[in-house]
């Protein structure tokens, strides 16, 4: 019995230790990834990744083509809302890239 006493001890003893060195805090989750959701086709940016998937996005596209893309497949959005999904799946690390184009923005498939 005492050695077990002293082995629950020293294993209490080493938890504490463990959690003041190591940080009592659960690990940080990222910024999940679009991919994560990627059959989540809810919303704007739900909206945006569905036609991404039907591979809209593999030439240059112009806002007016996009808005009028969504609307095709029944995405009835304001224009900022598609502009802020685009501006967020443009971002490092999403899908889609800016170009300019004559001046005006395109947006097309991350290679």
């Amino acid at each position: 019995m005492k050695k077990e006493a002293d082995i629950n001890d020293l294993l209490r003893r080493v938890e504490i230790l463990e959690r003041a060195l190591l940080g009592n805090a659960k690990p940080k989750k990222g910024k999940p990834s679009v991919h994560a959701n990627a059959r989540n086709f809810d919303g704007a940016t739900g909206g945006v990744r569905f036609i991404f998937s039907k591979g809209f996005f593999d030439g240059r596209q112009i806002f007016v083509a996009i808005e009028k893309e969504l609307q095709d497949n029944g995405y009835h959005y304001s224009k900022q809302a598609i502009q802020m999904a685009l501006t967020r799946l443009s971002a490092k690390g999403g899908p889609l890239v800016t170009l300019k184009d004559k001046g005006k923005k395109v947006y097309v498939k991350r290679k």
